[in-house]
């Protein structure tokens, strides 16, 4: 199994408040039921006010690496991303479990 961790930080000026930003949330939020290749899938705000915090969390989970490759490619997980990529950087962390 592959553990799949994104940390998204919103650029500076962007609230979570903005549509364009809730509506990046909802596409990651459908990603679950579109993404066959998922076995476990979590994705939420974070509730903290940190400095070093970031702003959005996904924990997911898939079975090998080809099921990585086949969820970073599928054009649910592509459309999403392009949202984030507006308003947001992140960070990623893939890991054998």
């Amino acid at each position: 199994m592959i553990r799949h961790l994104v940390l998204f930080k919103l650029n500076d000026g962007v609230s979570r408040d903005e549509e364009r930003v809730q509506a990046g949330a909802r596409a990651f939020a459908a990603l679950e039921n579109e993404i066959p290749e998922l076995t476990f899938w979590e994705c939420a705000w974070n509730i903290t006010d940190r400095p070093i915090a970031y702003d959005f969390a996904i924990n997911s989970a898939v079975a090998d690496k080809d099921a990585l490759k086949r969820y970073i490619e599928h054009p649910a997980h592509q459309a999403a991303a392009a949202q984030w990529r507006e308003f947001a950087t992140w960070v990623i962390a893939d890991y054998e479990f």
